[in-house]
C-alpha cells in the first residue's frame, strides 16, 4: 500500500508541476478577467458533472463566502445544485440541456462561465459553453488534454493526464489559486 500511496502522490505532484509551469501567464490573465468582471458587477456561472459538479459548488462557495480574507461576497452560482431545475429540464427536454437552459436564463453579456469536464466533451457542458459564448460570456474551460471545451474556451486549462483523479486534483488547485488572486485584486488591487 505504501508504494501505491507514493506513486499517487508523485504522479499528482508531477502533473501539477507541469501544468502550472505551462499555464502561469494564462492563469494571471484569467484572474485579471475575473477581477474585471466582478468589479463591473458581473457574476460567475459554474457547471460540470459528478466530481466536477461538486467542484463547481466548492468554487462558488469560495467566491460567495470567502477564500482567505474577510470581504463582501462575490456573485457566483453553481448550476449543479437546483435538483428541481435539473430534473425538470432532463425530463422535459434532455440531460444534455440541463446547463444550457440555465445559462440562457441567467447568463448575461460580460458574465463569466466556468465549464468543467475532465474529458472535455461532456455534451451538457459543451452545449452550455457554446451558449455562453453566443451570449457574450467569457468562457473558462477546465478539462483534460483533449475535447471540444478546450477548443472553444477563452481561457482553456487543459491538464495533460489520462487519469481522472490527477486532472481533478489540478482543477481544484487551479480554482483555489484563481479565487486567491481574484479576491486579492478585487479588494486590494
Amino acid at each position: 500500500m505504501k508504494n501505491i500511496i507514493r506513486q499517487s502522490v508523485d504522479e499528482s505532484i508531477a502533473v501539477k508541476k507541469e501544468f502550472f509551469s505551462r499555464n502561469m501567464e494564462t492563469i494571471e490573465s484569467c484572474a485579471l478577467a475575473l477581477t474585471a468582471a466582478f468589479k463591473s458587477g458581473k457574476k460567475l456561472l459554474l457547471f460540470g458533472n459528478g466530481g466536477s459538479a461538486a467542484d463547481c459548488q466548492h468554487i462558488a462557495a469560495e467566491f460567495i463566502n470567502r477564500f482567505r480574507m474577510e470581504r463582501r461576497p462575490l456573485p457566483a452560482l453553481a448550476l449543479t445544485t437546483d435538483t428541481s431545475v435539473i430534473t425538470s429540464i432532463g425530463n422535459d427536454y434532455s440531460y444534455d440541456d440541463i446547463f444550457l437552459k440555465q445559462v440562457q436564463a441567467l447568463g448575461n453579456s460580460g458574465d463569466v462561465a466556468l465549464g468543467i469536464s475532465t474529458s472535455g466533451d461532456s455534451p451538457n457542458v459543451v452545449k452550455a459553453a457554446e451558449e455562453a459564448k453566443r451570449r457574450g460570456l467569457l468562457l473558462i474551460g477546465f478539462s483534460g488534454n483533449k475535447g471540444r471545451l478546450k477548443e472553444i474556451s477563452d481561457y482553456p486549462f487543459c491538464v495533460d493526464s489520462g487519469i481522472t483523479a490527477r486532472i481533478q486534483e489540478v482543477h481544484i488547485l487551479l480554482a483555489h489559486i484563481l479565487c486567491d488572486l481574484t479576491e486579492r485584486m478585487v479588494f486590494h488591487g
